[in-house]
């Protein structure tokens, strides 16, 4: 039975993730930061499972119980980095652009790295990384994590890079979903909204293909599409 971590596996797309793993014959770890949450999903999957708390606000604490948790898993062969926040500030609240930087950025960053490390020992594996369709360009309403999920999309870009250059069998996947039926689809005007359990159909897919990059769902490929297209004169009006 192989082993696979899902960080952000509290709720949303994480969760659906996980329970799809586990149905899939995956000896699931499950990693988040509100701990009855994380059991209350536990409690619901088909298999055995292992939980751990990890705010990966805390960097370095964050990397220690990653690498705690993929002990008790045993032989992780597939790590998903799917924690984040989101805020619509177009005020630019301070506190929120900095949490944002801190858990998309600097969190995500530590999750990668103890992952990557990990895997690169074992010889092989796969790493997840949960971007947005945000990450194509900036936006007024939400500048910090637009400019957040920038940072994940070419992060990995980079360690797929890394990865081929020292000849691992080591495949990384970023996901771009558009809106899904979470808490961090926020704001008016929200349109193509999948559900959470779509989502994660979709990833898996992916995850089975060895995707390099996939849209979620896969009809954002048309909006990514036109979003790199448009002129910026015409993007600043929208």
């Amino acid at each position: 039975m192989p082993g696979a971590i899902v960080i952000g596996a509290s709720s949303g797309i994480g969760a659906a993730l996980a329970r799809r793993l586990s149905s899939q014959g995956y000896r699931v770890g499950l990693a988040a930061r509100r701990g009855d949450l994380l059991e209350s999903i536990r409690s619901s999957l088909p298999d055995a499972a292992f939980t751990k708390v990890i705010d990966i606000a805390q960097p370095e604490h964050a990397m220690s119980a990653l690498r705690e948790l993929a002990a008790e898993v045993g032989d992780v062969e597939l790590y998903v980095v799917s924690s984040g926040v989101g805020y619509i500030n177009p005020t630019l609240e301070w506190s929120q652009e900095r949490s944002t930087i801190e858990v998309n950025v600097l969190g995500f960053t530590a999750m990668v790295n103890a992952a990557i490390h990990a895997l690169e020992q074992r010889g092989s594996g796969h790493l997840v990384g949960i971007s947005s369709i945000a990450a194509l360009r900036g936006g007024r309403a939400a500048p910090a994590y637009n400019a957040s999920k920038a940072f994940v999309s070419n992060y990995l870009e980079g360690i797929r890079q890394r990865c081929h250059r020292n000849g691992l069998p080591i495949t990384v996947t970023d996901i771009q979903p558009g809106f899904v039926a979470t808490a961090m689809a926020q704001g008016p005007g929200l349109f193509w909204v999948a559900p959470a359990e779509k989502a994660a159909e979709q990833i898996l897919a992916a995850i089975r293909g060895r995707k390099r990059h996939a849209y979620v769902t896969r009809r954002w490929r048309l909006m990514a599409w036109l979003l790199r297209g448009l002129p910026a004169a015409w993007y600043q009006r929208m």
